[in-house]
């Protein structure tokens, strides 16, 4: 069985990862989803969306979900290392953690439009209390 959840990084890292990976001036596609026992809300970075306004949206999406579960575990996702696909990874996040009320998992797919190199993909999962953080 594959582990899926190794390699996490601090919410102050994953936050200087989005901001310098939209400040490049490389191309991106840019989604970003905050799914919870409620549904799923969807962001696209459309193409008349300027990066600082993709990265505005985001921030505030991410300040909802904060105030909603502070206790994050930020997994950093990278094909060099032949981690699962972010979207297996977040799937299966809300799947394990259905046992703890008001989980919310948030993923950020920053991919590039020339190559891969420099793609970002960050799954949040996001706890109500630090028990279950600890616990996952």
């Amino acid at each position: 069985m594959t582990i899926l959840f190794k390699t996490t990084i601090t919410e102050d890292k994953a936050f200087a990862k989005i901001k310098e990976a939209l400040n490049t001036g490389r191309e991106y596609d840019g989604y970003f989803s905050v799914a919870d026992d409620d549904g799923e809300t969807p962001l696209s970075w459309g193409p008349s969306m300027s990066a600082e306004e993709f990265l505005a949206k985001i921030r505030e999406m991410l300040e909802v979900t904060w105030k909603a579960a502070r206790f994050w575990v930020v997994y950093d996702r990278r094909e060099d290392r032949g981690d699962p696909d972010a979207i297996a990874m977040r799937n299966a996040a809300f799947r394990i953690t259905r046992g703890y009320n008001g989980v919310i998992v948030a993923s950020l797919s920053l991919l590039g439009r020339k190559d891969a190199l420099q793609d970002l993909e960050l799954i949040f999962v996001c706890f109500r209390e630090d028990f279950q953080r600890r616990n996952f």
